[in-house]
């Protein structure tokens, strides 16, 4: 693991409201809520910013791999600051970092990494990755 990012870390942000179902029995969100928030954020910025259409697209992307390092709790009621960022920008596939932050605090809540795949929805094939989505995706290349 390396040195824990800052908020200043992931070009892209977005507000999650944590929801009743996200508790589990320790009075917190369950970690696997955490790649569910992780997931919507990254296909929210795609849909938005790449014109990525989940429904009649002809590339989606799949994650094929995922990881987390947990430091701090979130709970509800509230709300929480996902950050992303592209470690990595392939042909067909994309790394991303993300962070889980609690809104205007400094310290990282939760570190994870995320790999898409990006395939042909027909054949299930990998494909290069469509235009419109890697320029949406250049936008959060973290530098260095």
């Amino acid at each position: 693991m390396h040195a824990r990012p800052t908020s200043a870390d992931f070009p892209h942000h977005h507000r999650v409201t944590t929801r009743w179902t996200d508790n589990d029995c320790y009075g917190h969100v369950n970690n696997a809520i955490y790649y569910q928030y992780f997931d919507s954020v990254i296909n929210a910025y795609l849909i938005a910013e790449g014109q990525l259409d989940i429904h009649r697209g002809d590339v989606v992307g799949f994650i094929v791999r995922s990881e987390c390092d947990f430091f701090a709790p979130v709970a509800y009621p509230g709300e929480v600051d996902i950050g992303v960022a592209v470690v990595k920008l392939g042909n067909s596939s994309v790394t991303y970092e993300t962070g889980l932050f609690k809104p205007g605090a400094p310290d990282v809540c939760a570190v994870g990494r995320m790999v898409h795949v990006f395939v042909d929805t027909a054949t299930q094939r990998p494909v290069a990755i469509p235009a419109s989505i890697r320029a949406a995706l250049a936008q959060l290349v973290r530098p260095g």
